[in-house]
């Protein structure tokens, strides 16, 4: 994992932050100055912060956990895509659907519908019913990939949520509150870090800004998804089978005792004769 530069986030424009009069004052502790009526991030506390939540995602994707990312606002969705899919975490760019974490299991039912429509639109009789009724599979089909395609494969609750600008998507940040899901997020000078568990102070507007910090986290969890593979590897490893080599045992040849009508036999050595 490669370390944030501070060049690097000055170059994003990650310490843009907004007009002063629109300021939330609990952002103040990484507020380093005002310019012109704006507002400029401390990037030093931006970088110590950052290393702090890579450190978590890192741990969580070594456990085998999943982060949903969710980023519904024009500047962020495709960069959101790009990095999720990147390291195979779920995500979500479009409408954040009400009730998505609190409940899940109606979200669930939805992604099986999907599931049903795929195979009914696969199967030989689908083009023998109406062009009408074929349209209205499609376009519901169509309609649940847009708003759960990206989840489809999310089986259980997230363990932890990324947000991009935690005023937009405030649903998704209360939703993960109330079930103590642990929460990352780029704060900007007008938003609450206090909402957040792991907040990242960065300009959350900039695609540019949006892509660093970003870039950095996946960096993170890509390297706890290779060491989750390395100690399955070393798991199987020690679990294989040892064919033992042991050296042929040599059987041992066992003295026959004489039978009954047999007579012990005599020994070999003469007694010497005797002197005369």
């Amino acid at each position: 994992m490669n370390e944030l530069k501070f060049e690097e986030l000055l170059e994003a424009g990650c310490h843009f932050g907004h007009l002063k009069r629109k300021w939330n004052p609990k952002m103040a502790p990484y507020i380093f100055k005002e310019h012109n009526g704006i507002h400029v991030i401390d990037l030093q506390k931006t970088i110590a912060k950052a290393d702090e939540a890579a450190a978590a995602l890192k741990q969580m994707a070594k456990s085998g956990k999943k982060v949903l990312f969710v980023a519904t606002k024009k500047q962020a969705k495709e960069v959101v895509a790009e990095m999720a899919k990147s390291v195979d975490m779920p995500f979500v760019t479009e409408r954040w659907p009400g009730g998505m974490l609190t409940n899940f299991q109606t979200i669930r039912k939805a992604v099986k519908k999907m599931n049903s429509l795929d195979a009914l639109m696969h199967d030989k009789d689908f083009n023998n019913i109406s062009k009408r009724e074929r349209l209205q599979v499609q376009r519901e089909r169509a309609k649940l990939d847009k708003n759960l395609g990206s989840i489809a494969d999310l089986t259980r609750l997230p363990s932890a949520l990324f947000v991009i600008d935690i005023n937009k998507e405030h649903i998704a940040v209360a939703e993960a509150r109330r079930l103590n899901i642990p929460t990352f997020a780029l704060v900007d000078t007008n938003t609450n870090p206090e909402l957040i568990d792991f907040p990242i102070p960065a300009n959350d507007d900039a695609s540019k800004s949006i892509a660093a910090i970003l870039k950095h986290m996946c960096e993170a969890i890509q390297e706890g998804l290779n060491e989750r593979m390395l100690d399955k590897d070393a798991q199987a490893e020690e679990e294989a089978p040892v064919e033992a080599t042991e050296a042929p045992v040599e059987k041992k040849t066992r003295a026959r005792r004489p039978r009954k009508n047999e007579e012990a036999p005599k020994a070999e050595a003469e007694e010497a004769p005797k002197a005369e």
